[in-house]
C-alpha cells in the first residue's frame, strides 16, 4: 500500500556506515535505519549469531520456555535494574503492552477510568492506543474516534504536571520519552527526569519512559534515563535493541512488574529465539568494543564541529542532541534537505518539518563523523542562502 512516500533509491548492500545502491552508489549513513542499526550494516559478529541461531532454531511460541527469551531478559534486567520484561515486535507494541499495564494496573487499584498523562509533540507509534498517547496530530488524523484515558501536557513543563495531580484523581502512570525524537529532538531540563520520579511517587503514579529511540547506546549511556539519579517503573525498548531483526520489550520493576498475569497479553512472534539471539549479540559487541561511551564522545565531537560551523548562519535556531542523537533546528521547513543530501550521497532525516535530525550508528568513527558534519553543513548554509 502507498503508505510511505519512498525516495529514488533502492539499497543494495551495507557495511558498517555505508550503503550501496542497486546502481553501485556508494552513500554514508547517518540515519542508521531511524536509530536501528547501532551497529551500522552487515556487522560480523552480528550476521554470524543471527546466522548460527537460523540453523539452530528460528521459532517455537511462547507457549513454551525460550532459552535465548531468558537469557536476554536477565542481561537487560541486569543493565538496566528493572526487574521483568515482556517481548514483543516493535516500539509501538512495546508501549502499548505499557499503557495496557498502567490501565490493568488502576483497575487493579479501583481506578475505573485510568488516565495516563502524556506530552505534547511526542511519538509513540501507530496503534490506536499509541497514536492516541502521541502528541502529533498528523498522526492521529483520519482515525478518530481516538481513545480515551489520556491527558496531554507540554513537554519539560513540570508545573502542568503538577496541575494535572490537583484535578484530576484518575492518573496512573506518566508516559514520556527522556528525549523527544520525532518531536524534534528535544532535551529537556537537567532534572525533568528526577521531578518527574518525585511527582510520581508523591501520587502513586508510574513513571513509564519510552526509550525506543533513546534507549540501547543511543544517548551515551545504556539507557537514557541513567543520565539521571532515577529508575522508571516501565520502560520501553525496540529499535537498536536488534540492530535491524525486529523486536520490542517492555520492561518493570517493582509492583508494576507483577501487573500483566497470564491472559492478559501475549505475542506470537515476541521473543523468539532468532530475535533474542541477535539482541544478546548487539548487547555483548557494544559492551566488548565500548561503543556507547563511543557514542558520547563521538556525539559531542559532532555537535562542537556543528556548533562552530554554523554558529555564524542566520537561520540556524540550535543545535542539540545527546550522544548519537543530534538535531539542528532551522528557522524554516526544510524537509527538501533530505533529497539534497541523498543527491550527495548522504542519508539524513528531517523532523517536525524544521529540524534536521542525525542518528548515526554507534560505530560510525570520527573521520566519518567529520564528513557528516561538513556535508550537512554545506548544505545548510546552501538551503539558507538560496
Amino acid at each position: 500500500m502507498n503508505t510511505y512516500s519512498r525516495l529514488p533509491v533502492t539499497f543494495v548492500k551495507g557495511e558498517g556506515v555505508w550503503l550501496w545502491d542497486s546502481q553501485g552508489e556508494r552513500y554514508l549513513d547517518a540515519l542508521s535505519g531511524v536509530a536501528v542499526c547501532g551497529l551500522g550494516h552487515s556487522h560480523q559478529r552480528l550476521t554470524e549469531a543471527i546466522c548460527r541461531q537460523a540453523r539452530m532454531l528460528i521459532h517455537t511460541s511462547n507457549i513454551y520456555f525460550i532459552e535465548r527469551q531468558e537469557q536476554l531478559a536477565t542481561r537487560l534486567a541486569t543493565l538496566s535494574g528493572m526487574d521483568k520484561v515482556f517481548f514483543c515486535n516493535s516500539g509501538a507494541e512495546a508501549n502499548e503492552a505499557a499503557i495496557k499495564l498502567a490501565r490493568l494496573h488502576g483497575h487493579n487499584n479501583g481506578i475505573a477510568l485510568p488516565t495516563i498523562i502524556v506530552m505534547e509533540q511526542s511519538f509513540h507509534g501507530r496503534t490506536m492506543a499509541t497514536l492516541t498517547a502521541t502528541g502529533n496530530r498528523k498522526v492521529q488524523a483520519g482515525f478518530e474516534p481516538l481513545l480515551t484515558g489520556f491527558v496531554r501536557v507540554p513537554y519539560n513543563n513540570l508545573e502542568a504536571v503538577r496541575q494535572v495531580a490537583e484535578n484530576n484523581k484518575n492518573v496512573v502512570a506518566v508516559l514520556v520519552e527522556p528525549f523527544q525524537g520525532e518531536g524534534g529532538v528535544n532535551v529537556p531540563q537537567a532534572r525533568y527526569l528526577q521531578e518527574l520520579r518525585d511527582l510520581c511517587d508523591q501520587n502513586g503514579w508510574l513513571l513509564m519512559l519510552d526509550e525506543v529511540q533513546s534507549g540501547i547506546g543511543r544517548s551515551g549511556k545504556w539507557f537514557a534515563f541513567q543520565h539521571s539519579d532515577i529508575t522508571p517503573d516501565v520502560m520501553t525498548l525496540a529499535k537498536g535493541l536488534g540492530s535491524g531483526v525486529p523486536i520490542g520489550a517492555c520492561l518493570a520493576k517493582g509492583m508494576a512488574a507483577e501487573v500483566l498475569k497470564p491472559g492478559n497479553h501475549a505475542s506470537t512472534f515476541g521473543g523468539n529465539p532468532l530475535v533474542c539471539a541477535a539482541a544478546l549479540e548487539t548487547l555483548a559487541v557494544l559492551e566488548e568494543e565500548d561503543l556507547i561511551n563511543h557514542a558520547h564522545e563521538l556525539g559531542v565531537f559532532m555537535r562542537e564541529h556543528l556548533r562552530a560551523q554554523l554558529a555564524d548562519i542566520d537561520g540556524v535556531v540550535e543545535i542539540r542532541g545527546q550522544g548519537l542523537l543530534i538535531g539542528i533546528e532551522l528557522s524554516v521547513s526544510c524537509l527538501d534537505l533530505v533529497k539534497r543530501a541523498l543527491d550527495q550521497r548522504l542519508l539524513i532525516n528531517v523532523t517536525s518539518e524544521k529540524v534536521v535530525r542525525l542518528l548515526p550508528a554507534l560505530v560510525m568513527q570520527p573521520d566519518e563523523g567529520k564528513q557528516v558534519v561538513n556535508i550537512t553543513c554545506r548544505l545548510i548554509r546552501e538551503f539558507l542562502n538560496g
